[in-house]
């Protein structure tokens, strides 16, 4: 194992003080480094909070700021925030319009907000994001995982919230860009959890994992390796099945990198998913490449899909200020 870190079991706490530090005109960091939000609250909107483990960033907590989320909680490396970093995010940010937590359907983060929710008297909405489009069930999910399309999700639902749009109409938004919104992804090797200090799984180099989530944990099934465009046929036909998607729709195209793939090899890929679309009646009318979920230094991107409508299409395109997104 290789990585600039100090001691393993820290790496959490230096990343977060780096990462406060680079970013202080924008974001704050609490004290206990139980949450981090935006530098100016906002308690005359609603709150939106998210959170997770640690080790897909630069989700949630590159994504605190303006038009987007207001706190996130960091868990340690691949695993849940406890309930007392929920609630001491919801004490920091939230107001009397309430707030909306975003939810990745895995059961840690499901058990413990749900358990935070439980312990508050306030006025809360949750949803849970399950934008996997390979129907792979892990140990750690419930059903389909929440995975890339949980920045997608994010940013609708974030720049509704700055606009004022309430609790209620938050929610129901939410539900909307979580059911119009699904994803594919392709893993070219895995990733090294630094307390495990080994590969989480091992591939052959004439090898690809199809349908992998983002905690390093194996994907549907086991395939050559393929060129880019033969990939981004498979994931588009995976995330269209998903969604039965109607002929001439305008979607979202993201294609992101898992932390391991340059620049080069997302845009080969976007270009080839992007046509792909295309042949099958889609217009795609908006497009983000890049590396926003990762799974540690994990080679291989994912390919998400959103069906737009007038709504998220407004709402994607309003302005955002934050560490690792700026429109």
């Amino acid at each position: 194992m290789k990585k600039l870190i100090n001691t393993p079991s820290e790496t959490l706490k230096d990343f977060l003080n780096g990462f406060a530090a680079a970013y202080a005109s924008v974001i704050a960091i609490d004290r206990q480094g139980r949450f981090v939000r935006r530098a100016e609250i906002r308690r005359d909107k609603v709150a939106i909070i998210s959170g997770g483990g640690s080790g897909h960033e630069p989700l949630h907590v590159g994504f605190v700021g303006i038009g987007m989320l207001d706190a996130a909680c960091p868990g340690q490396i691949f695993t849940s925030p406890t309930p007392d970093q929920i609630l001491a995010a919801h004490a920091a940010v939230a107001g009397e319009p309430g707030a909306l937590f975003l939810v990745k359907n895995y059961e840690g983060d499901q058990m413990n907000f749900d358990m935070a929710i439980e312990m508050l008297d306030a006025p809360i909405a949750k949803v849970v994001i399950d934008d996997d489009a390979g129907g792979a069930v892990s140990a750690r999910s419930i059903g389909r995982r929440g995975v890339a399309g949980t920045f997608v999700v994010e940013k609708i639902v974030g720049a509704a919230a700055e606009a004022r749009l309430d609790l209620d109409g938050c929610r129901r938004l939410a539900e909307r860009t979580v059911a119009r919104t699904r994803s594919m992804g392709v893993a070219l090797s895995s990733c090294t959890v630094p307390l495990a200090g080994r590969p989480t799984f091992t591939l052959a180099e004439d090898e690809m994992e199809i349908g992998v989530g983002i905690h390093g944990e194996p994907g549907r099934e086991r395939l050559p390796l393929g060129t880019s465009r033969s990939v981004a046929e498979l994931l588009v036909d995976a995330t269209l099945r998903a969604l039965d998607t109607p002929d001439g729709a305008d979607v979202l195209l993201f294609v992101n990198g898992f932390g391991g793939s340059p620049p080069m090899e997302l845009y080969c890929l976007y270009g080839d998913a992007r046509a792909a679309l295309e042949r099958r009646g889609c217009r795609v009318v908006r497009s983000l490449v890049g590396t926003y979920v990762t799974s540690l230094e994990m080679a291989g991107a994912s390919v998400t899909v959103t069906l737009l409508d007038e709504d998220l299409a407004r709402f994607w395109d309003a302005p955002a200020l934050t560490p690792a997104f700026v429109r």
